[in-house]
């Protein structure tokens, strides 16, 4: 935001100040205004994401070293230092710090943050949807996941949260069309394809194909999962013996 200020306010002057000097047409104005703004832009763009970036970075090397206290510290830092300068950080550092709450379970303290994040931010939407669920809000879980994928289309994973979700709240039908809308969006995809089919068989949408990416919305347990595939291993071995 004060990027855009500072930028039209010196573009401005500069070209009243060359119109004047150089004794110009004032019908140049618009032109030199235009290329001093976009110059001074990019030059205060460049020079305000670099120090973004790095206190970013700064948080995720926290984050992987498990210090998630002093990684929103920093987030929130960078909120208060630079939430001014450029549009939408403000909203961005709220679903950075929405999704680490959640990640630690900590849905009250989420909620706080990603009500105020900004929606093209898939995962931290995702987050939120989920907790309206947990929250036995279907209509703002339904309305939430709606943002999210007219804002970010072609992500698989997003699709079949959306449709798990769903199918977990009763939906059934729903979810298939919603896995159906998402093949379509995506193309071709085929986990997205084969949960598809899965739900149109009445089976269980099988998630574990995507990993950390997938446990984290807590929508599913891993040590479960390898438990029942244990079972299953051993189920195996049995018949094989016999």
């Amino acid at each position: 935001m004060l990027t855009l200020i500072i930028s039209a306010a010196v573009g401005t002057a500069v070209a009243a100040l060359v119109v004047v000097l150089a004794g110009l047409n004032m019908m140049y104005a618009p032109l030199i205004g235009t290329i001093v703004f976009a110059a001074v832009f990019f030059i205060l763009m460049r020079i305000f994401m670099k120090k973004v970036n790095a206190m970013v970075e700064s948080a995720q090397k926290d984050m992987m070293a498990n210090h998630t206290e002093k990684a929103i510290q920093t987030l929130l830092e960078t909120q208060k230092k630079y939430g001014t300068w450029q549009f939408y950080l403000r909203k961005q550092m709220n679903s950075q710090i929405g999704t680490i709450y959640y990640l630690k379970k900590d849905f009250s303290k989420a909620y706080e943050f990603l009500t105020k994040g900004f929606i093209r931010h898939w995962v931290a939407t995702a987050m939120l949807a989920i907790i309206y669920m947990k929250r036995n809000q279907s209509g703002k879980m339904i309305k939430t996941f709606d943002n999210a994928v007219a804002t970010t289309r072609k992500e698989p994973l997003l699709w079949n949260v959306y449709a798990f979700c769903l199918d977990k709240i009763g939906e059934h039908d729903k979810a298939v069309q919603m896995m159906e809308k998402g093949v379509k969006k995506c193309g071709g995809d085929e986990l997205l394809e084969a949960n598809l089919e899965a739900l149109k068989a009445g089976k269980k949408m099988k998630m574990q194909a995507y990993g950390d990416v997938w446990y984290q919305f807590h929508l599913e347990k891993a040590g479960a999962i390898l438990r029942k595939q244990t079972k299953m291993m051993q189920g195996r071995r049995k018949i094989v013996r016999r």
